[in-house]
């Protein structure tokens, strides 16, 4: 039987646990902390419970299941593992730390496998005297249902590596796709703009954040606004990633953070972990909305989403990935109602560029630059091949 190492028996880590144990192989799922493993095993037997009563399973099969999953604090159980994969926390140093440890314990062949959201691969993979066999496997939240899964080679990564974890993940009955070892990879990179296009405009106090998420989620047909998401997320969360990648990215004026997401930060309204975010869940009353005005929600919609297809277009224009690539991680990494390319194409090149262009005008903002290859593409009168 393959047997798989998880480091971190969080959201992620257990999700991650439960996934691969469904698909037959053996986890050995590690915390520093005892009662977090408890309370990890006890959400999957929830959870695995919850499909048998729904007929997804059955009683022997949520049985087997559950009998190829073990808990350990030692790093020796991953002796026999032919992948680790680490999820914990969002640091570089702890991360390397981990990778060193882990290294010294399991088989030469054994792929050791990052979950970052939008740390450097290569970076982690230098903590080990052998980097060739370390990748970026990176699970969406929740990994139980959610289909995508980004696999990422940093440098040192060699082709065996891999084309190995491609197919793992794979037979888990994931859809991967292949990013390039940049910031925030493809889904945290191309997203940046449903969050900081939705805070720009509320800071400009065009529109409240109810009114904003009103009309992506109508209008748009998102099946979130961004207000309502990073409030799922949490601000602290969103907020980090954020400033992670406006860092990893020398400080482009594209990816800058939001005094008012900093300002919830700050003050502990997290979202809905905390009751409070940009909305008040300890609050029966629904939040005052600003009278729905359909002209200005239809501009609030095509600002958001011109700024996503060219964050899109730009990933194309730096090899981040393939546009077929990018469309399905968009589609199902987040739910996007639609590929951003195919969008584009839809809209219409030309006007794409022309929006973005009326946008640069008005505010003289490096932020508001249009991708070359959007802009070349108008003149040639191109479209996206999907």
């Amino acid at each position: 039987m393959p047997r798989v190492g998880i480091i971190g028996a969080g959201a992620m880590g257990g999700g991650i646990a439960q996934v691969a144990a469904t698909a037959g192989w053996e986890v050995q799922l590690y915390d520093i902390n005892a009662e977090q493993l408890d309370k990890s095993l006890d959400f999957i037997k929830k959870m695995l419970n919850r499909s048998v009563e729904k007929g997804r399973i059955d009683d022997v099969e949520c049985k087997a299941i559950l009998g190829r999953l073990y808990v350990t604090q030692n790093f020796s159980a991953f002796a026999n593992c032919d992948l680790v994969i680490e999820a914990v926390v969002e640091d570089l140093q702890v991360k390397k730390s981990l990778f060193k440890k882990v290294e010294k314990e399991v088989s030469s062949d054994c792929i050791l496998a990052t979950n970052t959201s939008s740390l450097s691969v290569a970076s982690i993979a230098s903590a080990c005297d052998d980097p060739s066999r370390v990748c970026g496997i990176h699970f969406f939240n929740p990994p139980v249902l959610m289909k995508l899964v980004e696999i990422i080679p940093a440098v040192q990564t060699n082709s065996e590596t891999l084309a190995k974890a491609d197919q793992i993940i794979s037979s888990w009955g994931k859809l991967t796709v292949k990013a390039k070892d940049t910031p925030g990879f493809i889904v945290n990179r191309v997203a940046r703009p449903f969050y900081g296009e939705g805070l720009r405009i509320y800071e400009e106090g065009i529109a409240e954040p109810s009114f904003i998420d009103r009309a992506m989620t109508e209008i748009g047909e998102f099946r979130m606004g961004p207000f309502t998401l990073m409030d799922y997320i949490g601000h602290d969360v969103n907020y980090k990633v954020t400033c992670s990648v406006f860092e990893a990215f020398y400080w482009d004026p594209r990816y800058k953070p939001s005094f008012a997401q900093k300002a919830l930060v700050d003050a502990g309204y997290l979202g809905r972990k905390t009751g409070r975010g940009f909305y008040n869940y300890t609050q029966e009353e629904s939040p005052q909305e600003m009278d729905w005005d359909a002209s200005l929600a239809q501009e609030i919609v095509d600002r958001i989403v011109v700024m996503l297809i060219n964050e899109a277009a730009d990933a194309v224009f730096w090899n981040i990935a393939t546009s077929k690539d990018i469309d399905l991680a968009m589609t199902r990494g987040v739910n996007y109602p639609k590929g951003l390319l195919a969008w584009a194409n839809e809209i219409g090149i030309s006007r794409v560029v022309s929006q973005l262009d009326q946008l640069y005008d008005t505010y003289r903002e490096d932020r508001y630059r249009c991708s070359p290859l959007l802009r070349t593409m108008a003149r040639k009168g191109s479209q996206f091949e999907l």
